[in-house]
């Protein structure tokens, strides 16, 4: 932890000197479309520039996490049946992170590349797949644990006020203890994985 304190205290000073003095910053809203393996997710987050370089921001998101061993089909009614499954489970991390553009001085401004790191705490719900999906909240479950993600991305066009951009990231959402059930009989541990996240913001 102290080194990773360490490299973001550097990082913040090296974007600091590159910066310019007549450079607009800008604070952002902006919500997020995400695509995995396991499902699709929506997402919001904030956004403060620090210099032209830095920016420090917070997200939160709504996925669901499916299994990998689940096994669809559809009867002659168009009812969908998934083989074994017990509960649907979903994803909610809140992460407070950081984004360093890359390339500043060397790429046109209408393709900002940047790297994205973030840390915070997720919760994992989890409702019965027997029961409708909607009336399946009424028996939620709920459990707690630390995550964070790591990413790379870029950001399109040249207004920089209102945003558009694609975001390839790895979340790590891990359980120490038991996890949680999905399939009967087997409990999952890792909840994280590759999402591909598409990214629309404005300014305020």
């Amino acid at each position: 932890m102290k080194k990773i304190i360490v490299f973001l205290f550097c990082l913040t000073l090296t974007a600091a000197a590159q910066d310019t003095a007549n450079e607009s910053l800008y604070n952002s809203l902006g919500f997020d479309f995400m695509i995995s393996e396991g499902g699709i997710g929506i997402g919001g987050f904030y956004s403060k520039e620090f210099t032209s370089t830095l920016s420090g921001f917070i997200d939160l998101s709504f996925s669901e996490s499916k299994d990998d061993k689940e096994f669809e089909y559809v009867d002659y009614w168009g009812q969908v049946h998934v083989v074994g499954k017990k509960n649907r489970v979903f994803v909610l991390p809140l992460n407070v992170g950081v984004k360093y553009r890359l390339f500043k001085e060397d790429i046109v401004d209408n393709f900002r590349p940047y790297l994205n790191f973030s840390v915070g705490p997720a919760m994992v719900v989890t409702t019965p797949f027997r029961e409708d999906f909607f009336r399946s909240f009424k028996y939620a479950q709920a459990k707690y644990t630390i995550g964070g993600y790591v990413g790379i991305g870029a950001q399109f066009g040249f207004d920089r006020i209102n945003s558009v951009g694609l975001n390839l990231r790895y979340y790590y959402i891990h359980f120490f203890d038991e996890g949680v059930e999905s399939m009967s009989g087997f409990r999952r541990k890792n909840l994280g994985g590759i999402y591909v996240t598409f990214n629309f913001g404005f300014s305020i």
